[in-house]
């Protein structure tokens, strides 16, 4: 079960430009945020992630997938062509600072920087979702395996009441993270995927942003499936 808590995606993301539309006092207090990020460590990046073999074929029309330990519905990552032989679990997030610092803003009434903070973190904890992304890859095609789609608990073709089982799988509490209720990851500031792992799966032709609105007017940072994750 890999685990990574010592890498730095604040450098990942220093220079990329804002999203929307850009003005010298928005960079102004992105970059703000950024030393604010830095100076008082407020960033606690981690990840985790397992890989869990499926215990029975996978096959079109069926809609349980059946793992070690867990079930779960996902026909989504059943591929038109290959072997589904495994689904990658995996939970990402950047601790809790973050949000408690954004918090004490908007209590001074710095709005603004609380806004752009909050910005900042939403961006270091995709690119956290990045590095993780990155290593599952690695440990998959250096099986000779290929990995293919991408689901969060809640997209089409993975319910939310998935995330416990997802989470579970992913180890999510040797990284802090758990739920609150039935849904709500804590701290606020993390996310978790699943990924197809098996025998030369194809291209998935869809995405998981395919019916988010933000996607037709072109404000959507995430990924859509594990090709565009891992580039």
């Amino acid at each position: 079960m890999p685990l990574s808590q010592e890498f730095d995606v604040l450098s990942h993301i220093e220079d990329m430009p804002l999203s929307g539309r850009s003005s010298l006092a928005r960079e102004s207090l992105r970059r703000q945020a950024i030393a604010m990020v830095r100076d008082e460590s407020l960033l606690e990046a981690a990840y985790s992630y397992s890989i869990a073999k499926l215990t029975q074929p996978a096959a079109k029309g069926n809609q349980i997938l059946y793992l070690e330990g867990a079930t779960l519905s996902a026909p989504k990552l059943i591929p038109e062509s290959g072997q589904l032989t495994a689904l990658a679990f995996v939970v990402a997030t950047i601790g809790n600072k973050i949000e408690q610092r954004i918090t004490v803003l908007f209590a001074e009434k710095r709005a603004s920087l609380a806004v752009a903070l909050d910005e900042l973190a939403n961006q270091l904890l995709f690119a956290t979702a990045r590095v993780a992304g990155d290593r599952i890859h690695a440990d998959v095609t250096s099986q000779k395996l290929t990995m293919a789609g991408e689901l969060h608990a809640g997209d089409p073709g993975l319910e939310l009441d998935a995330q416990c089982t997802v989470l579970r799988l992913a180890k999510a509490q040797n990284i802090g993270v758990g739920l609150k209720g039935d849904h709500l990851m804590t701290p606020l500031k993390s996310g978790s995927m699943v990924f197809g792992v098996g025998i030369d799966l194809p291209a998935v032709s869809w995405s998981r942003c395919d019916q988010c609105p933000s996607r037709a007017r072109g404000k959507c940072q995430a990924g859509g499936n594990a090709d565009a994750l891992i580039k």
